[in-house]
């Protein structure tokens, strides 16, 4: 059995816009995606891996994270230079929670929050 893990990001608003920023922001590349529409579902690929991208729907059991008063989920994404994948984020309009800086724990990482309101921390192991 072969299996993959992906994560399901419910986007309030227009699926299409964080299409958009996730491409400034990563560099992602659409892999997957029904037509373009108020209702669109997009499978998001940086540099191979994926995650997806859903509309919100409180109606449907797909919150977004400022319905829920946040999120649960960091979402970590683990590169060669996370210095210039954080700041080309924050250039595509992700806000800094904790600047880029090396830990006591062995890691080199920043913490986003993307304008959708999820989480994410850029790094990678020292």
């Amino acid at each position: 059995m072969t299996a993959r893990f992906s994560a399901m990001l419910h986007i309030p608003g227009d699926v299409r816009d964080a299409i958009a920023f996730y491409g400034k922001a990563f560099g992602a590349e659409t892999g997957w995606a029904t037509p373009p529409a108020d209702d669109m579902v997009a499978q998001l690929l940086v540099h191979g891996i994926e995650f997806w991208v859903h509309p919100a729907d409180e109606a449907i059991g797909n919150p977004s994270p400022a319905l829920l008063g946040g999120t649960a989920v960091r979402l970590m994404l683990i590169v060669d230079d996370p210095d210039a994948v954080f700041n080309q984020a924050v250039a595509a309009g992700a806000v800094v929670r904790s600047p880029m800086q090396d830990h006591d724990y062995g890691w080199r990482d920043g913490s986003l929050m993307d304008p959708f309101g999820h989480r994410w921390e850029i790094g990678k192991p020292l």
